[in-house]
């Protein structure tokens, strides 16, 4: 059984997967070598760094195992063509994306932009406006993993959470559940509007100018889903025309964000390079759902964690 990581992982996170799997060879690379792609049984990736030839090449690949959430920008008919099983790390994501959401909400909440900005600039002055968050109501959008953990530390806020999702059927830590069919009409409730939907045929500029037009102007809106979630120009226009109070934007329609793009103008924007989901700990948490899943595939066992549908992405 042969392993193939694209990626580089600290050296002790290497030598555990080595003892803990002593019949399985890996191999660990920063970059794609097709030689060793040739005879990976198992390829492990982040996702971004393969293409059609690649799923040609991989002759005896059975397996991907994807260190991240998001799929779209793999090959994917091509692997769907072979039959090649996809797994994910979902459910990872969620203490690391809770915690940059819920400090960008506080942040904002309490004025810190404001008291940072007067410190670099020696001005001592209290009048930042703070608001509170107790006593808010959040829209979520996308109440899985990530969402019931954004949910949970919300509600020991006194948030008042709604979710929405396919179903419309109970969420965790959610006050009350609604289909996303039904977003226009729990729009006017929210104070925060966050959403954590992955990139998908019905989610591709699901969020309309019309949308905006429903928050309330003291809204936040936040995107820590997929940034195809709203077209670019739609976003600018509605922060333009102060629809809302605030954006944060983790995700983007082009990543980087282009240098000339309005929204590193706007100043009721807050650009985050996509990495909210980022800490010291993500490896160590990819490798604790990587490990019982190979264990699984080497006792001939393909019913293994976190599967996709490669086509409907998610």
């Amino acid at each position: 059984m042969k392993v193939y990581f694209t990626f580089n992982s600290r050296p002790d996170l290497q030598q555990q997967l080595i003892e803990h799997f002593p019949k399985v060879e890996f191999t660990f690379h920063s970059r794609i070598e097709n030689e060793v792609l040739a005879e990976a049984d198992v390829l492990v990736t982040y996702g971004e760094d393969l293409n059609d030839e690649h799923i040609k090449i991989a002759k005896n690949l059975k397996w991907i195992f994807v260190a991240s959430a998001g799929i779209e920008k793999m090959p994917r008919k091509a692997i769907a063509d072979r039959n090649i099983i996809v797994s994910n790390v979902r459910g990872i994501h969620k203490k690391p994306m809770a915690e940059s959401i819920i400090a960008h909400i506080l942040s904002l909440k309490r004025s810190l932009p404001y008291i940072y900005n007067n410190q670099q600039n020696k001005i001592w002055d209290k009048k930042g406006n703070p608001t509170e968050l107790n006593g808010s109501t959040a829209l979520i959008i996308g109440p899985g993993a990530i969402g019931a953990e954004i949910g949970r530390l919300l509600q020991a806020f006194e948030v008042y959470t709604i979710g929405l999702n396919r179903s419309g059927e109970d969420a965790p830590f959610m006050n009350e559940t609604h289909r996303i069919s039904d977003l226009a009409q729990q729009l006017p409730k929210a104070d925060i509007v966050i959403s954590i939907l992955p990139s998908t045929e019905e989610t591709t500029h699901m969020i309309k100018y019309e949308h905006f037009q429903l928050m309330r102007e003291n809204a936040i809106f936040m995107n820590f889903g997929r940034g195809n979630l709203v077209e670019t120009d739609v976003l600018i226009r509605a922060l333009e025309e102060k629809l809302i109070y605030h954006a944060v934007l983790d995700v983007f329609e082009v990543e980087p964000l282009p240098y000339d793009n309005k929204l590193w103008e706007l100043d009721n924007v807050t650009i985050s390079p996509h990495c909210s989901s980022h800490s010291s700990r993500y490896l160590e948490r990819s490798l604790e759902i990587f490990k019982p899943s190979l264990e699984k595939w080497l006792k001939g066992d393909t019913d293994i964690e976190n599967q996709m549908d490669i086509l409907r992405g998610y």
